[in-house]
């Protein structure tokens, strides 16, 4: 792993960088005062969920469980004024399935200036007007008949087909939802047909790299097979650069869990919750975390350890490598040519997000 550069190696590039290339520096300067508005919290609203997924990473290390459940919409309401308050200005909504409680959502809505819902895109959250700016993230796993192989179980153990398309009618032409496609190293001869059809579904698509959270290697080592994924992944943004929101960068860093100058892990990762006492250690060691994050428990007390479940081994949370990335800027100084990567990367992040001026609906 490289050293961070130097405060003052920092502030000598970039003035070098920008005096080189005015107009990459006039798009920086728009991130940089854009993202500057961006405070994200996480809060998993509920523990309800109506399907058990494979790799499940809430399920499957049993985040359900040891703590309540706020049910009180008036004590959502207060928790989000609270949030808003402080300062909190992007309330990231994950489960169990946020769908299951509207009137807890509408609670962030009407407090919290953006707001982000992670669904499994069994049930539409309504077109109303407390909810026409929410940015919803769908899930989808490996794509073709993995999805339901991996995702179409009930509570009770059943399975059931079509999940993938419920999620798409429930969306169609709904410009706020991104899907969030977990990739995985079976994946690659359905990642085509699964992006054409979210394109043709009036929606955008992001890549992720998918963990099997319910084993006991959540990832496996890298093979032939991975790097075939990769490049069908980069391959298929080519093709569709109207829907696929991530960038070539991001793509090869969630794969390969890599980028140029280290690896993807707990000692970089950007998304754990400041206040946490287990983060004493991770935090003095000089690695650039989101300003005081913070992720709840669905009794909207408890603090938890991380914006995912806390199991590194396995983690390639889309979330939490795009922050790496976004956290880094002093590693992309070497060149312009580097600068530019990290600034494409920056918009490409937030072009997924329906409240974002980079969303297409601006362009």
């Amino acid at each position: 792993m490289q050293l961070r550069p130097s405060r003052q190696y920092v502030v000598d590039r970039l003035r070098e960088i920008r005096a080189a290339d005015p107009e990459l520096a006039q798009r920086l300067r728009r991130l940089q005062k854009f993202s500057g508005t961006i405070r994200t919290n996480v809060v998993f609203l509920t523990r309800a969920c109506d399907i058990r997924c494979q790799g499940c990473w809430y399920f499957g290390h049993g985040m359900e469980k040891g703590v309540s459940e706020t049910t009180d919409v008036d004590l959502a309401d207060a928790f989000a004024r609270q949030l808003a308050g402080a300062g909190v200005t992007h309330a990231l909504l994950l489960g169990g399935e946020p769908t299951l409680v509207p009137d807890r959502i509408r609670a962030f809505t009407r407090h919290v200036r953006h707001v982000t819902v992670v669904t499994n895109g069994l049930r539409p959250l309504p077109r109303e007007a407390d909810f026409d700016e929410v940015n919803l993230a769908v899930s989808v796993f490996g794509g073709g008949p993995l999805d339901d192989q991996l995702r179409g179980i009930r509570p009770n153990g059943s399975r059931f087909t079509g999940l993938f398309p419920q999620a798409l009618r429930n969306y169609q032409g709904d410009r706020r939802a991104v899907f969030i496609y977990a990739l995985s190293d079976d994946s690659t001869e359905h990642i085509e047909d699964t992006v054409r059809r979210i394109r043709d579904n009036g929606n955008q698509v992001s890549f992720s790299f998918y963990s099997a959270y319910d084993t006991d290697t959540p990832i496996t080592p890298d093979s032939s097979r991975r790097e075939d994924l990769l490049n069908e992944a980069l391959r298929v943004r080519v093709l569709y650069p109207d829907a696929v929101t991530s960038h070539p960068y991001y793509i090869r860093t969630a794969v390969t869990g890599r980028s140029h100058w280290a690896e993807f892990g707990y000692d970089v990762c950007a998304t754990i919750s400041e206040t946490h006492p287990d983060h004493l250690k991770r935090l003095a060691n000089g690695n650039p975390v989101l300003p005081e994050f913070a992720a709840y428990r669905p009794d909207l007390r408890t603090v938890q350890f991380c914006c995912t479940s806390g199991d590194c081994r396995g983690c390639r949370d889309s979330q939490a490598v795009h922050s790496w990335l976004l956290v880094s800027l002093p590693h992309f100084l070497e060149s312009v040519a580097r600068l530019r990567e990290w600034v494409e990367v920056a918009e490409s992040f937030y072009r997924q997000y329906y409240w974002s001026p980079y969303h297409p609906r601006h362009t």
